[in-house]
């Protein structure tokens, strides 16, 4: 056998202080994706750093008071863990359930983030403020319990850079018979390998309530900054959005024991890393440093993807299968509110309207009857000045009126835009 390369030389490389510490809310981030992406939690065996976190994670969720007093803190859930507690939703106000929900869950806050990310289409007429609104057409109703197929990405491949470098640093060590390294670099593959798989065993499921028999429809409208979400369809399918959740589920519920047991297997690498990585030789500390490096190359890839993103296309395109939705941008709230109306086709529009515009003026009163008589009556919204010039308004009332009217028309000319397109 050859003479250690650098085995000459008095310099040493003490890694073991961020062995366990450095990189890790990028490892930790990484994690939160191994069960969505399809093949994901095979490609963990590599050296990854910052076990010390990714212990004191999982440790959070084991039900143990070993762990409870290893990690004092908040015991978290396995959504938490995973990911999948997003931030609450926009109030939600349904049209013919009279249902009201003040704030929705995580997943109407992944569908408001996803209209927003539309691009809208004009409505031309008067501008002030303008909104948006997205008229989403929910043609499938999912089961009330699913598993989503997982994502397929081309991260399997680039997997394979960390796994062949730590392999190869874990054997350059062993034909150089540096113990020392060659067991950390194996302990931390294994270790590392071993969580991705616990983690990704995991049953990721969608789940919803089931609508009692006879409800009606659940159209209704999601009520965003500056964006009314027009929700269409059975109430199965509207409230798979307004309260729907993903959640993910383990066999060792509730004491997550196997989780646990990672968690041991990550702390012991911590602390013999800090006991034993010094002992090495520096070609031995470099081969380490290596494989740490490059595997904190690819966590930091992995925890860079949009979680939201990820999110977004599991509910849109795998649990919804893909609802139809366009987004019109609208000027002023009045043509909002008429575009909303006809869109919606309510059983009650009177309700709806004054939801939406609750100005309760003489001007407004009669814009309303105005409008709501057109509605009931199924005539087009084209106005000729008898509509405002009736003898009841002063100049400036009557000015107003014909204002309102003609937002009033534009929205209708969008709306018939609208159909034409679909």
């Amino acid at each position: 056998m050859s003479s250690i390369p650098l085995s000459g030389s008095k310099f040493t490389l003490d890694a073991s202080g961020v062995a366990g510490f450095f990189g890790g809310d990028e490892a930790v981030s990484a994690m939160t994706i191994v069960h969505v992406y399809q093949g994901r939690k095979w490609l963990g065996w590599y050296n990854s750093p910052g076990s010390y976190l990714i212990a004191k994670k999982c440790s959070q969720l084991a039900n143990s008071r070993f762990w409870d007093g290893s990690f004092p803190g908040v015991n978290t859930n396995a959504a938490t863990l995973g990911g999948l507690d997003g931030s609450k939703g926009p109030q939600f106000k349904g049209i013919e359930s009279g249902s009201i929900l003040p704030e929705t869950g995580p997943l109407a806050s992944l569908m408001a983030k996803e209209c927003q990310m539309e691009r809208g289409i004009d409505v031309p007429g008067r501008k002030t403020q303008p909104v948006g609104v997205t008229i989403v057409d929910l043609h499938y109703t999912p089961e009330a319990a699913t598993t989503p197929k997982q994502l397929t990405k081309y991260t399997s491949v680039f997997a394979f850079i960390p796994m062949s470098v730590s392999i190869g640093t874990c054997i350059a060590s062993a034909l150089f018979e540096d113990w020392y390294s060659f067991s950390m670099i194996l302990l931390g593959i294994v270790a590392n390998g071993l969580s991705c798989l616990v983690l990704g065993s995991g049953n990721f499921t969608f789940s919803h309530p089931i609508p009692a028999p006879g409800a009606p429809r659940g159209d209704g409208l999601l009520l965003a900054d500056n964006n009314i979400i027009v929700l269409l369809g059975q109430e199965g399918a509207v409230n798979s959005i307004t309260r729907g959740k993903f959640s993910l589920n383990f066999d060792s519920e509730t004491e997550y024991r196997n989780i646990g047991i990672c968690s041991s297997i990550l702390t012991t690498q911590c602390i013999a890393q800090l006991l034993l990585i010094p002992q090495a030789t520096l070609f031995g500390q470099i081969m380490f440093l290596a494989s740490l490096a490059v595997s904190f190359a690819y966590t930091s890839w992995l925890s860079s993807f949009d979680k939201s993103e990820i999110q977004r296309r599991l509910l849109v395109d795998v649990v919804l299968k893909r609802p139809l939705m366009t987004k019109y941008m609208l000027g002023t709230r009045t043509t909002m509110a008429v575009f909303v109306l006809l869109a919606l086709n309510p059983s009650n529009p009177a309700k709806v309207l004054d939801d939406l515009l609750p100005n309760d003026t003489k001007v407004w009163r009669s814009w309303k009857s105005i409008i709501l008589s057109r509605l009931q009556d199924g005539e087009k919204m084209h106005f000729e000045p008898g509509d405002w010039n009736d003898g009841s308004f002063n100049g400036s009332e009557s000015t107003l009126l014909m204002t309102l009217l003609g937002d009033a028309q534009a929205a209708y000319d969008g709306y018939c835009d609208h159909q034409k397109l679909h």
